[in-house]
């Protein structure tokens, strides 16, 4: 009776090392199956995305450079 959820991949007898010559063709094939899958996103998305990022990584900084300023301010006045 076969598992639900278990992947089948061309795999050489387990009877030597996953070191092995023929492990580490099979393991090749596998990647550059798997990698002829991915699709990349356009250069318009990558431009965008990468946008909203340096906006959002700006502004966190900001953020928290105005409360690490306040709560100096605050400690400074509390220790004098």
């Amino acid at each position: 009776m076969a598992q639900k959820g278990k992947i089948k991949v061309n795999s050489v007898p387990e009877t030597g090392s996953k070191f092995s010559v023929g492990q580490i063709k099979v393991f090749s094939a596998d990647v550059k199956k798997e990698f002829n899958k991915i699709t990349w996103p356009d250069k318009k998305h990558t431009i965008g995305a990468g946008g909203v990022v340096v906006v959002l990584v700006m502004l966190i900084s900001f953020y928290l450079a105005s409360v690490d300023l306040v709560l100096g301010k605050i400690i400074a006045a509390v220790l004098k």
